[in-house]
């Protein structure tokens, strides 16, 4: 679905990131970014949809730069990357939780 970041902006009056990401049809979608991750030397954004309930699930996609020196975020194609990268967000997620517990 995803094909450019065409830009980030402050909703509302909220302390988050919106990415707004136009779809195959031309369709935006707005994102809060949750996390940009780093694995083997490439960045990868998390992206929550803000109409999302809970039930819905993050997206992840690749930050990369293009001619114009703009960043972009593409989707991952290469299944040992994908795997890599969400083995990422999962040990993250993890150590989140582990934290909130010793808080507790």
């Amino acid at each position: 679905m995803p094909e450019k970041n065409t830009h980030d902006h402050e909703f509302e009056d909220l302390d988050i990131e919106v990415v707004t990401l136009v779809d195959d049809d031309g369709e935006e979608h707005e994102f809060e970014l949750i996390e940009i991750l780093e694995v083997e030397e490439k960045e990868y954004a998390v992206l929550f949809p803000l109409d999302g309930d809970e039930e819905d699930e993050a997206i992840i996609l690749r930050i990369e730069t293009d001619e114009n020196d703009e960043d972009v975020l593409v989707d991952i194609i290469d299944e040992d990357e994908w795997n890599a990268v969400v083995a990422a967000w999962e040990e993250l997620v993890e150590e989140e939780d582990d934290e909130e517990e010793i808080d507790e």
